[in-house]
């Protein structure tokens, strides 16, 4: 079984918490799945849930290149010099990250966040696209911080060729033919 998880903001991606936070069990009443990879508590998008831990590797291995698409909001307007820097790979803890897909995109149609993102008349904002297939802890924040544009907002659109079109936050998805997904 796969589910798709469209998490809002402020929700944990798992099922329970000693904190009283938000978790996965307020939205998903399924025994026996679990999320493949996690999204931070204030990340928004695509979460994949499954039962399967074969399917659960591999989306979640960067061994098995599954590009996942995430959207960001950052601060300032990127040039080119640090887009191609994204492109190419930055240094994180000492660690350059793997190449990556990344372009300028214009503003998608999202539901508005609770709550919204800071603003400032004086730092105007820009979204771009990162294609990553591996799945460090914060690190697309931490890509984009690199090269002078901190995230301000992130969604993950997309896991391969799953996508949260169609997904209001907090709503699923049960996918029964996870084959035509390459899956």
């Amino acid at each position: 079984m796969i589910i798709l998880f469209n998490k809002p903001f402020g929700v944990l991606s798992q099922f329970t918490d000693s904190k009283n936070r938000v978790t996965l069990s307020e939205f998903i009443n399924v025994d026996s799945v679990y999320p493949a990879g996690r999204l931070d508590l204030d990340s928004e998008g695509l979460l994949i849930l499954t039962d399967d831990g074969q399917i659960q590797q591999r989306l979640s291995d960067p061994r098995f290149d599954k590009i996942k698409t995430y959207w960001a909001q950052v601060e300032g307007e990127p040039k080119e010099t640090a887009i191609d820097r994204l492109k190419s790979g930055v240094v994180i803890n000492n660690r350059m990250t793997r190449p990556a897909t990344a372009k300028k995109m214009s503003a998608p149609k999202l539901w508005d966040r609770v709550p919204p993102i800071r603003y400032r008349k004086s730092i105007p904002t820009s979204w771009i696209e990162l294609g990553l297939t591996e799945g460090r802890n914060r690190q697309v924040r931490k890509m984009t911080a690199a090269v002078g544009h901190p995230t301000l907002r992130l969604v993950r659109y997309s896991v391969g060729a799953l996508t949260i079109e169609g997904l209001e936050p907090g709503e699923s998805r049960i996918i029964e033919n996870h084959s035509r997904y390459g899956l």
